[in-house]
């Protein structure tokens, strides 16, 4: 029996293990890096050891460390999650070697099947369709397009769609350098890249006795970067054959290498609804938790128990119920090549209900850094019907409240009442055609903005009033009342569209100038009525002894539509939550610094990371063109491109190899063409009149 286990993971994965673990009686111990010393998965833990370093290679991927801290810290097995080493055979024959109890499948399947290309070859052997692979080096247009791809691991590391010969060589030395920071294992392979092709899966669950259950399909077609988005169980629109046939091919993969534990095996479906073999991941997927939900299952329970050497429950599976769909909430902007974002989470909460469930690493106050994946969360919903549950997930999400760095929230919203989202017409190729209709710039007539800055601002003429202070100044019976029109200015994020607030301060509170009604103004809450109509008449305040003191005008409305908007402040930001949507807006000085400016062209770090690499040959003076790749960052585990923002010169580059850098940075200066020649023309005319001076 597990007494003690070890998880040589972090974050929500972690966090989700030791949930199981304690509903078990089983202690729990963390391992975390320097950048996680107060992460939720290290609170959480019974103990926790550290491994020295940030980055994943120096730690959740130093498996000698891990085995190590396994056994300072009295466990007895070790569970490795997803990603970092949880495919790696050389860990799991070493954490075996040490004498503790390995949570997942035999070394010798992972040995199998955690080379894509081995496992290509074992699945044509058992005569399970598959896509041919392509020879990089002998690939002619004909092959066009191609997908590279890691040998060594999943999760959208180390791949890239190639569509020109020429994006070739460049391609895959992306893909490899990506590929051995994720997983230590530079191999990448090629195939063919299916257009408009279904991401269909199956979750195979195996015990050491022969016993093998398929647990329905899932769907996660919806992906960006290769990386999966939005997730659902079962599959939709697939037919019973074709389901059969996929549940078969997968079991027959299970017993091909001898599995045992948790597995999913991967299929392509091309447009004409034939299946390809892409992959066996010998692990526990992200995505796991729509399986528990439909088949009411704990998979992690189900993995401890085969670990210890018990057959799986029954013969057969139980069976499904209802539909699930996981969203998965990340620190990134989709509307900016899907930028990663960091800083600190200072509110973070999703609606607790039937139906829905919350798998995440994080918790308000938490700090999201640079070194490892954004995903924040997992929010999953389950309900009788695919309608309800995705209507069910939709709305969470809406009313979520997350204070911080930029999300996919808004992203994820629009994509669940995506017209071909609700049909359930899916593929890979999704985000590519609608992602910018579901980023669209605000709409010049949304309200929606305004009067959240409206809210924001009325919030802080409360908390002005409400501060304590030496209050009003008196002259005389006089008191010098504050009613002249006020303004306040908002920029929304990340946008970046301003937005004005006028208001009135009034002895019984701010008033807006726009024709709004206050129905109350806390620092925290605001409640506006709006679209009414509203009568006005004199009404006059005054105190004790008949002084009057102040004279406005009483309204009494009529029709109008009560909203109400919660108010958050973390120093200069704003965070707006509303019944249908959020808003984060930043407060803007009434004057603008002038020192706030910089050069035109200038390349900026659109987040901290590392400079990976420049362009070859690049350096000050030398030619670029609009959209050129000038330099290479990684963050979070993947690579970001800088690109040229105009064909001209390059003149200053302060990028190198091996340089940290946050987020605004200066790495290079673009000058385009126009600029570099009227720069030309002055100094010629500069140099021509100097003898007259």
């Amino acid at each position: 029996m597990i007494s003690t286990l070890l998880v040589a993971n972090r974050g929500e994965i972690a966090c989700r293990i030791f949930r199981t673990c304690r509903a078990l009686g089983i202690a729990t111990v963390a391992v975390y890096s320097d950048a996680d010393a107060d992460a939720l998965h290290v609170r959480e833990a019974d103990t926790a050891v550290r491994l020295p370093g940030a980055a994943p290679a120096d730690t959740y991927l130093r498996g000698d460390l891990v085995v190590r801290a396994a056994l300072a810290a009295g466990a007895d097995a070790v569970h490795p999650g997803y990603g970092f080493l949880s495919e790696n055979a050389g860990f799991a024959r070493a954490v075996q070697d040490a004498g503790l109890l390995w949570v997942g499948p035999p070394a010798k399947a992972i040995d199998l099947m955690a080379s894509k290309t081995r496992a290509k070859e074992l699945m044509a052997a058992a005569g399970v369709p598959l896509l041919a692979p392509v020879d990089p080096e002998r690939a002619t247009a004909d092959d066009l397009p191609l997908l590279l791809k890691a040998a060594a691991g999943g999760g959208g590391r180390g791949m890239r769609i190639v569509r020109e010969l020429a994006e070739l060589p460049d391609g895959l030395t992306a893909a490899a350098a990506e590929a051995a920071a994720a997983f230590g294992d530079g191999e990448v392979f090629a195939e063919p890249y299916v257009e408009r092709g279904r991401h269909v899966e199956v979750q195979v669950m195996a015990d050491g006795h022969g016993g093998v259950w398929a647990l329905g399909t899932r769907d996660c077609s919806l992906q960006r970067r290769h990386q999966k988005v939005i997730e659902e169980a079962p599959a939709p629109g697939l037919d019973d054959t074709l389901r059969g046939r996929l549940h078969d091919a997968a079991v027959a993969a299970a017993h091909a290498v001898g599995y045992q534990g948790a597995g999913t095996v991967e299929f392509l479906l091309a447009a004409d609804g034939r299946p390809y073999f892409l992959e066996m991941n010998t692990r526990l997927q992200v995505e796991h938790p729509v399986t528990e939900a439909v088949f009411g299952l704990d998979l992690v329970a189900l993995q401890l128990r085969i670990a210890e050497g018990e057959p799986l429950p029954t013969t057969a599976p139980p069976a499904p119920h209802g539909h699930a769909v996981e969203a998965r909430l990340y620190a990134e902007d989709p509307a900016r090549d899907w930028q990663p974002q960091t800083g600190t989470l200072h509110t973070f909460h999703v609606p607790d209900e039937p139906g829905l469930r919350l798998d995440t690493g994080y918790t308000d106050g938490d700090t999201i850094g640079v070194h490892y994946d954004p995903m924040l969360a997992k929010v999953v919903a389950h309900a009788p019907t695919r309608t309800e549950a995705v209507r069910l997930l939709a709305r969470a999400l809406e009313r979520a409240r997350i204070h911080g760095p930029v999300t996919n929230r808004e992203l994820l919203v629009r994509s669940l009442r995506h017209p071909d989202f609700l049909a359930a017409r899916l593929d890979t190729g999704f985000y590519d055609r609608h992602l910018d209709a579901l980023t669209p710039a605000p709409a010049p007539d949304d309200p929606g903005p305004r009067l959240a800055a409206l809210a924001a601002a009325l919030a802080d003429a409360a908390a002005r009033q409400q501060a304590p202070g030496p209050g009003p100044a008196r002259f005389g019976a006089w008191r010098n009342i504050s009613s002249l029109p006020r303004t306040k200015r908002y920029r929304a994020e990340p946008d970046g569209t301003e937005h004005e607030a006028a208001y009135r301060t009034t002895r019984t509170g701010p008033v807006p100038e726009t024709g709004e009604r206050v129905i109350a103004a806390r620092p925290d809450r605001v409640t506006l009525e709006t679209g009414g109509t509203t009568a006005e008449t004199d009404r006059t305040t005054a105190e004790p002894g008949g002084t009057t003191l102040e004279t406005d005008r009483a309204t009494t409305p009529s029709g109008g539509i009560t909203r109400h908007f919660d108010i958050a402040v973390h120093g200069d930001k704003a965070y707006v939550d509303t019944a249908t949507g959020s808003y984060t807006l930043t407060a803007l000085p009434r004057f603008t610094d002038p020192t706030d400016r910089t050069e035109p062209g200038s390349l900026l770090a659109p987040m901290p990371g590392t400079v990976v690499r420049v362009a070859d040959g690049l350096a000050e003076g030398a030619a670029v063109t609009a959209g050129q790749p000038l330099i290479w960052l990684e963050a979070m585990k993947m690579e970001h491109r800088i690109l040229a923002p105009a064909t001209g010169t390059l003149t200053a580059l302060h990028a190198a190899p091996g340089l940290q850098v946050e987020v605004g940075t200066l790495l290079a200066v673009v000058q385009d063409a126009q600029t570099v020649a009227q720069d030309a023309q002055t100094v010629v005319q500069d140099v021509q009149e100097e003898p007259k001076r």
